[in-house]
């Protein structure tokens, strides 16, 4: 059978994606961004807590990180919950000793199930980003807009109310989306989201309730990825993030500011062989001038501010 004459004709032929949230545009010709006081890099830490449910079933996919065993799999339902329990409260001594902020992505479950966490990360004056309900609850295009809604809004009311905080960051579990995240975020109040991972710097996405800044949450040097996945060790992990820094820093002499982002997980960095690497990354970043440590709402604050 003969191919129709419109068979080529495909109207998502350009630079970018099959979508219309963005423009493509080449980071090294936008115009600079200047952070306060002239820093040359945000340094932007992201630890997360997380709850995984013992009756995950892993539809319509495996969630990173999920449980693999049959039920009950409490082998790795504790090393998870190991995180809330322990590996948090390391972290958390580690950005106290260096009296850095930090945005935290917490599970909406983690305030119905552990609301000591969510006050103590708020006394420790770091900013609380929503990490959906729980990591059995992954947002897909076969979800719903109004189950995928309600997930969003219960997930964000939680936070909202645990914390006194607005909560206008977020991060979906395993980073997943449907075609109406975005738009469901912006209508409930989010001011940006951390699962798309293509760029080094802020950017703006349309939705239907308005913009959305897509902020870059780093994702081949997230913890969690590079140990668990890639299975490099911890000294590999920390020098991976530190060559991330060193060649952002070079790039923001001539290129305007940078952001170096570092994702954790409470349950992986926050075990006690692995913790001093936290240190010595972080000390090697803070042994540069201009570096300016933010949470995410800060940097979306002086991002849109030179809009």
């Amino acid at each position: 059978m003969a191919l129709g004459e419109d068979y080529l004709n495909y109207p998502w032929r350009r630079h970018g994606m099959d979508h219309d949230r963005y423009p493509w545009s080449n980071l090294f010709e936008r115009k600079p961004v200047t952070w306060p006081n002239g820093a040359r890099v945000a340094l932007w830490i992201t630890p997360a807590v997380q709850w995984f449910p013992l009756d995950m079933t892993s539809k319509p996919f495996a969630m990173p990180g999920g449980l693999t065993m049959p039920f009950p799999d409490l082998r790795h339902y504790t090393n998870r919950d190991y995180g809330n329990r322990v590996g948090i409260y390391r972290i958390l001594d580690v950005l106290a000793e260096r009296k850095l902020p930090a945005s935290v992505a917490v599970n909406g479950a983690i305030a119905e199930r552990y609301p000591s966490l969510v006050r103590d990360i708020v006394a420790a004056g770091h900013e609380i980003v929503a990490h959906g309900l729980d990591m059995g609850h992954a947002h897909h295009s076969g979800l719903a807009p109004d189950a995928e809604n309600e997930i969003v809004a219960r997930t964000l009311r939680l936070l909202r109310e645990a914390s006194g905080q607005e909560v206008t960051g977020w991060l979906s579990p395993g980073r997943a989306q449907s075609h109406a995240t975005p738009d469901l975020l912006a209508e409930n109040g989010v001011a940006y989201c951390c699962d798309w991972a293509n760029d080094d710097m802020p950017f703006e996405m349309s939705t239907r309730g308005g913009p959305l800044l897509a902020m870059p949450l780093a994702y081949e040097t997230d913890d969690r990825v590079v140990m668990l996945d890639f299975h490099h060790t911890e000294d590999s992990w920390a020098e991976q993030v530190k060559d991330r820094f060193d060649v952002l820093y070079r790039e923001a002499e001539s290129h305007g500011g940078r952001i170096v982002s570092i994702p954790l997980h409470a349950w992986v960095t926050g075990v006690p062989y692995r913790i001093g690497k936290l240190r010595e990354v972080l000390d090697h970043i803070l042994a540069h001038e201009d570096v300016w440590p933010a949470t995410g709402r800060d940097i979306v604050a002086a991002f849109r501010s030179q809009a």
